[in-house]
């Protein structure tokens, strides 16, 4: 497999999110010649808005289009908020999403995993997260679903569940599969 490398979003501010450790699982598992970068800067993006999209557009901005420009798929990790998708990933998604038809993940395939509170673990943010990326640009792949409640830890890291850490790079080989 040649080198492959997969944008990392975090929907999750928290250092000690579950979800960030599952992103950080997400590096330690994936498979040769693929590598994963978290851009961790998802709190510094201003809100969107179309009277500030130009060529002065904020530094932050600029650097998650550079490196979503430079991925060749992304990975979005990501809880629940309120039954739905948390703010800065969306505001991320709006970001990226521009120019509108020709954006830098356009064509390039997506997936969204993830942890949360509750018997379902995310599957309303995840659901909501495939359909806002989808309108966004990427492609992305409908049938990995990986949304893991947050009790299945019990107060430990992802890493130390050999069944999530094998989902979670199920989940990463085939979006490296897709990859063109």
């Amino acid at each position: 497999m040649s080198d492959v490398k997969v944008l990392v979003l975090l929907g999750s501010l928290r250092k000690e999110s579950v979800n960030r450790q599952l992103a950080e699982l997400a590096t330690e598992v994936a498979p040769e010649g693929v590598t994963l970068e978290l851009f961790d800067r998802l709190g510094e993006l201003p809100f969107y808005n179309e009277d500030e999209d130009g060529d002065d557009v904020a530094e932050p901005v600029r650097a998650l289009r550079a490196v979503a420009a430079d991925a060749d798929a992304t990975l979005v990790v990501t809880p629940e908020y309120n039954g739905s998708i948390p703010g800065v990933l969306k505001n991320a998604i709006d970001w990226l999403s521009r120019p509108f038809g020709n954006s830098a993940l356009k064509d390039k395939p997506a997936v969204v995993i993830g942890s949360s509170l509750g018997q379902y673990g995310g599957v309303w943010a995840h659901d909501e997260t495939r359909k806002s990326f989808g309108v966004a640009g990427p492609a992305v792949i409908e049938d990995v679903k990986l949304s893991i409640p947050s009790a299945t830890f019990d107060g430990k890291h992802p890493r130390e569940n050999s069944e999530v850490a094998g989902s979670v790079r199920e989940a990463i080989e085939k979006l490296v599969a897709e990859v063109g």
